[in-house]
């Protein structure tokens, strides 16, 4: 493990004397993506179908109650990882990616993005295939808007 005196001097040594940098983005143009999210949103939709027609098994059925069970909790936990995958991929879009300019092409990007963000807390706590609906159209809203803003017409594809 490095110590903190030689990390120190390494960033002495390479430190410019004076340097302006600007950057629109973060990360270097290009590293972001609305697919990530696109690909947990989808997650969350197909664990909340699978959760609601997970049918429990007859009462005295031990065995069955415990599969159904093991099941259950792992479409839970499956959905609620997704939708928090989901909502971190897309606060990294709105927080990083989205610039002020944006707001003049899309006057409604904070709403969505935040509407989006609430969509994902929803899916966590509760099983809505409603919710879980709204979220991916949510997302490919944020999809379309993205791509717009690089004047690119890049589709809109599922999964399922």
């Amino acid at each position: 493990m490095m110590n903190l005196q030689f990390i120190t001097r390494l960033i002495q040594h390479y430190k410019p004397a004076t340097a302006a940098v600007s950057a629109h983005c973060d990360g270097p143009c290009g590293v972001y993506d609305p697919s990530s999210a696109r690909i947990a949103a989808e997650a969350v939709l197909s664990m909340t179908k699978k959760i609601l027609d997970l049918q429990p098994p007859a009462a005295g059925d031990v065995t069955a109650r415990v599969a159904y069970e093991n099941t259950i909790s792992r479409y839970i936990a499956i959905k609620e990882e997704q939708a928090q995958i989901t909502k971190d991929e897309l606060l990294i879009l709105w927080t990083d990616y989205f610039k002020p300019q944006h707001l003049e092409q899309f006057p409604d990007l904070h709403t969505t993005f935040w509407q989006a963000a609430k969509l994902c807390s929803s899916c966590k706590v509760e099983v809505s295939q409603q919710h879980a609906s709204d979220l991916m159209s949510a997302v490919e809203k944020i999809h379309s808007m993205f791509w717009a803003t690089k004047n690119r017409e890049v589709a809109w594809y599922t999964a399922s």
